[in-house]
């Protein structure tokens, strides 16, 4: 699938780093937005909607976030997702492997696409990206 538009949610600069490098090492053409809490990509999306613009079609998500992490963006995504007119696809990407974690992954199967674990690989990158 071709992603044009990409939130990177995660509170993590290096990983903003690395997310940029594997994209461009990739020829993965894409100018991803970043946001560092999941307040602030939900205040991204519905800024988009009230513009009339398109939401991102595809966000990678952090977990342990501050202010808003990634279990309070997925449950405030769930209400807001009835207003958007298109699926959005989610990763979360995080460095929790916990069974715990991966576990209420499931909870959320009809936000979330996958659970990968960090750092990202090359690989995972392949894979969502179908390169």
């Amino acid at each position: 699938m071709k992603f044009n538009d990409v939130f990177v949610v995660d509170d993590d600069k290096i990983y903003h780093f690395l997310i940029k490098k594997l994209l461009t090492n990739n020829g993965i053409n894409l100018n991803p937005s970043f946001f560092e809490n999941g307040l602030l990509a939900l205040e991204g999306i519905k800024s988009k909607l009230n513009n009339g613009e398109t939401p991102p079609d595809l966000i990678l998500l952090d977990i342990n976030m501050p202010i808003l992490d990634g279990w309070q963006f997925l449950e405030e995504f769930k209400l807001l997702k009835e207003k958007i007119k298109k699926d959005i696809i989610i990763y979360i990407i995080s460095s929790s492997d916990n069974i715990v974690d991966k576990n209420r992954a499931k909870d959320f199967e009809d936000e979330v696409t996958d659970y990968y674990l960090k750092p990202v690989t090359i690989e995972a990158i392949k894979s969502i990206f179908s390169i």
